[in-house]
């Protein structure tokens, strides 16, 4: 009898703390943000997206993004990689791109990440698209502060085939190896394969050569896209997935990225859409944002609305102090750069409409305080 109790109460514990984990998308507070630079879209501009921040060593901050020149804005249409710079602290920001690296692919260029390495160089990592079953990612090193840019270096060399490496998810771990997660998509020249298969890629000399991961394996009737990973206090690494069911997925590594645990539901409710996880310096604690939107509402069912912030003190485990930062029901929200800054953190995001259709086409770059995000 006392062993029977004793197992309800740990199924009840179980349930509850499943409860407590899972982040609800109800009655979350309105943090108002501070949106410092809009890149609408023009005739000869249709898109602006996908973007990435560094700091500078004379304390400027480099902004990098996808600058699209021509058709409607979809993501095989031309592109370049173009700049704006903050002086002060990201609040103001130049009116006039600078071009940062011409269209060298068969279709554009694009999805930029910036990381300033452990050797003080500033690494441009940013995919060339040749085809729909061409896309790979490359990365180009600079030694003057973003001045000048190396040749390209083909960060996968071992497949063939359409990779995505979302921007702003390139990351240097504590023993020093750069890792970046992709989704491979085995499409045809006429049809896109949904599914993305998962794979990590690593390089231990500073992005010169790179090694791929195993597969993280994931259950056969959900669809993955679009992983990133964030390093863990106890040196683990998680993966976290674009992923159908109503949450993100996650995957974990014990040997820096280099195998992978089989991929299960995280605690972020969300539509199929992008999340983003990094460490706040300052603190040690994870940040998220993310579309905390579990399909409740059915006005904004399946769409990336509201953009939603929030912290963890335990490593992922849970999460506390959300608030939504965008709640327009007609916004899409998305692809988002992350950046902080003393005791701002920065934000680049996909701003646009449902209803102009111009979900992708808006980037907007929001100045957020850290001491408001944690009141």
């Amino acid at each position: 009898m006392k062993k029977h109790f004793l197992s309800i109460c740990l199924a009840v514990c179980s349930l509850s703390l499943a409860a407590v984990s899972d982040v609800q998308a109800q009655q979350v507070p309105y943090m108002k943000n501070n949106v410092v630079l809009k890149l609408d879209p023009s005739a000869s501009n249709p898109r602006n997206s996908e973007g990435s921040f560094v700091t500078l060593k004379d304390g400027k901050i480099l902004f990098v993004y996808s600058h699209y020149t021509s058709g409607n804005g979809g993501d095989h249409d031309p592109a370049h990689l173009a700049s704006r710079i903050s002086a002060d602290g990201g609040k103001t920001w130049t009116q006039q791109d600078a071009r940062v690296l011409d269209n060298e692919g068969g279709m554009n260029v694009m999805s930029v990440s910036l990381l300033r390495l452990k050797n003080g160089e500033i690494a441009l990592f940013y995919l060339r698209k040749n085809t729909v079953q061409d896309c790979i990612p490359y990365v180009r090193f600079s030694k003057d502060e973003a001045k000048t840019w190396s040749e390209p270096v083909k960060c996968i060399s071992d497949k063939e085939g359409y990779f995505v490496l979302n921007n702003d998810r390139v990351i240097q771990l504590k023993s020093g190896r750069l890792l970046m997660a992709v989704a491979l998509h085995k499409n045809t020249k006429t049809q896109f394969s949904g599914k993305g298969h998962l794979y990590s890629y690593y390089s231990d000399d500073n992005g010169r050569t790179w090694r791929s991961s195993s597969e993280a394996e994931a259950p056969s009737e959900i669809v993955t896209q679009e992983p990133g990973v964030v390093e863990l206090k106890n040196g683990d690494v998680m993966m976290f997935i674009r992923a159908t069911s109503g949450k993100q997925f996650v995957s974990y590594s014990k040997d820096k990225g280099a195998t992978w645990s089989y991929a299960k539901p995280y605690n972020l409710k969300s539509p199929l859409s992008p999340a983003s996880i990094e460490r706040i310096p300052s603190t040690g604690d994870l940040f998220a944002i993310w579309n905390n939107n579990d399909g409740s509402d059915p006005k904004i069912k399946d769409k990336r609305t509201p953009l939603t912030v929030a912290i963890s003190k335990d490593d992922g485990k849970t999460w506390q102090k959300v608030k939504n930062i965008e709640i327009d029901p007609d916004g899409w929200y998305c692809y988002m750069g992350i950046h902080f800054n003393k005791k701002n953190v920065l934000l680049s995001y996909c701003a646009g409409s449902q209803k102009a259709k111009s979900y992708l086409n808006v980037t907007d770059v929001a100045l957020l305080s850290l001491t408001d995000i944690y009141k």
